[in-house]
């Protein structure tokens, strides 16, 4: 029973010992700790993503060079605006939330007019040479707009549709 006792207390005292008074140098590796780093944060601009950049210099590249906007909205071409965009538009826009394409609510508060019947009227260009659409193409996954072959007519009453979507 002693000589139990003896080898119990022995491994008792060289388990305590063992497990104590060392401080472990932990491995370089993965681990699920967070990290605190004092690492210098990328400017604002970088975490924008593209859909909420605003760029009011752009204007693109495509047959608008130029647009001036009247003060008031025309309505009727507002009207065939919205009928153009629903038939052709829908299927990857929502016009107040991200869903295949990025939202056209507000747009027009950070994208020229310009750029966005650009954008429109020539979207294979546009993505090939336009940073901000490479940046969009990249924020969605690769999904490249459509190119739905519309006129000028029909780009311009769907940006006036747009000044409606605030």
């Amino acid at each position: 029973m002693k000589t139990t006792l003896k080898i119990l207390l022995t491994l008792l005292i060289a388990l305590f010992i063992s497990c104590g008074g060392k401080e472990e140098k932990k491995k370089a590796g993965f681990s699920y700790e967070k990290k605190e780093k004092s690492e210098t944060k990328a400017p604002e601009a970088e975490k924008t993503p593209a859909s909420k950049k605003i760029d009011l210099t752009n204007k693109g590249i495509g047959p608008i060079k130029s647009l001036t906007l009247n003060a008031t909205i025309d309505q009727k071409m507002v009207a065939h605006g919205a009928d153009v965009y629903k038939k052709m538009c829908t299927a990857c826009h929502r016009v107040d939330k991200k869903f295949i394409g990025p939202a056209p609510t507000g747009i027009l508060e950070r994208r020229t007019p310009e750029w966005v019947m650009n954008m429109i009227l020539n979207p294979e260009q546009m993505v090939k040479e336009d940073p901000l659409a490479k940046e969009l193409l990249m924020e969605f996954n690769g999904a490249p707009m459509a190119n739905q072959n519309l006129s000028e007519e029909d780009s311009r009453a769907i940006l006036e549709y747009f000044r409606t979507l605030k």
